[in-house]
């Protein structure tokens, strides 16, 4: 089992989109979406794969990680397994000043956030944030995206 360690971001233009190297869309949904662990099953770029996160640390910037891929077809059927909501959401691929940046747009009921995450070697690395990047958003629980299926973008009062 790996560490991830991740810091996550609003992002307020579509410039990043002009910079992204790869666009792949993604769905996915939760088998467990429970705060002590997540399951999740994921369609990302036609292959499959599950995903059991732990629980975050207090800051929110490190959790235990483990993804294993899995083949397509039973990717799908676990899909209709999942509790209700799905994610669906495009995820750009951009570098920037040597860092790797994932922008992922949602679609559907959380339509209208764009956020991006980039994955870090420690809790201290430096991040250096390109113009399109907003607000900080790493600890708030309600941009996870387990937490999106339950209670999606759409519902909330902004």
């Amino acid at each position: 089992m790996t560490q991830e360690i991740e810091r996550k971001y609003l992002v307020n233009s579509e410039q990043y989109k002009s910079l992204a190297h790869q666009a792949v869309r993604i769905v996915q949904g939760y088998l467990s979406s429970v705060p002590e662990r997540t399951v999740r099953v994921r369609i990302y770029a036609e292959q499959g794969f599950l995903t059991i996160k732990g629980k975050s640390n207090e800051s929110g910037l490190s959790r235990y990680e483990w993804e294993k891929q899995i083949p397509l077809a039973e990717a799908q059927a676990l899909l209709a397994l999942c509790e209700p909501g799905k994610i669906d959401k495009t995820r750009y691929l951009v570098n920037y000043q040597n860092q790797l940046f994932e922008v992922d747009e949602f679609y559907d009921e959380n339509q209208g956030l764009v956020m991006a995450e980039i994955e870090l070697e420690t809790e201290l690395q430096e991040v250096v944030k390109p113009d399109w990047l907003g607000e900080e958003v790493t600890g708030d629980k309600r941009y996870y995206n387990s937490a999106l299926t339950q209670k999606p973008f759409s519902q909330w009062n902004r």
